[in-house]
């Protein structure tokens, strides 16, 4: 386990990681092979292993990866002047930049993975916590500064934000990747805002 921690940052890691997505976006996770991703990554089957214990991992990994390059937001939500809204703004551009720039990538992580095991499913969604938490903690402190409105539901707006992103993803891969994706973020981000940050506060009135 030491020897493959400390190759994870390796050229040829990341060429395995390319080389599984491009496999798994075109046969699915359970059609993939190690072998053939070994083929496309030009390396022996064997080194595969010197770098993930198996093809679970290898999915697994391609997920932190991508989350790891997406949550870059800290820095906007720190200090004495946190910037919510721009951080929520950078979320989106980020997330549909990293996507938006490799389909396949996208495929993989929007339609395959969900289809995976069980137990793929539970490391999923603990990778999957930071990005989760960036979000909570851009609707708690837009509240808090002011920028978003005070009657928010926080559970509510954080499953909006990430529904709204997730599945503009979607839309975007099931009509073939035919526009470019980071074309949306603006819209979104509008969107998003204009129901989080809204001057109006409604009451039960306005809603029958």
């Amino acid at each position: 386990m030491e020897r493959i921690a400390q190759r994870k940052d390796g050229a040829k890691y990341q060429t395995i990681l390319a080389a599984a997505v491009a496999v798994m976006a075109e046969s699915g996770y359970h059609g993939a092979q190690v072998a053939r991703i070994a083929r496309v990554a030009g390396v022996a089957d064997g080194t595969v292993y010197l770098y993930f214990k198996n093809k679970e991992d290898i999915l697994v990994s391609i997920l932190r990866e991508t989350i790891g390059e997406i949550v870059t937001l800290s820095t906007l939500l720190e200090g004495d002047h946190p910037e919510p809204l721009k951080a929520l703004h950078k979320l989106i551009d980020a997330h549909f930049q990293t996507l938006g720039q490799n389909p396949a990538l996208a495929t993989v992580l929007q339609v395959h993975i969900r289809q995976a095991d069980p137990g793929i499913r539970a490391q999923v969604a603990e990778i999957m916590r930071p990005y989760q938490q960036t979000i909570a903690r851009i609707v708690e402190m837009g509240v808090s500064c002011g920028e978003m409105r005070k009657k928010l539901d926080l559970r509510i707006a954080r499953r909006m934000i990430f529904g709204t992103i997730d599945e503009t993803v979607n839309a975007w891969i099931f009509t073939g990747a035919k526009y470019d994706l980071t074309a949306l973020v603006d819209p979104v981000f509008d969107v998003l805002v204009t129901g989080l940050a809204g001057n109006r506060e409604y009451d039960q009135e306005d809603r029958e």
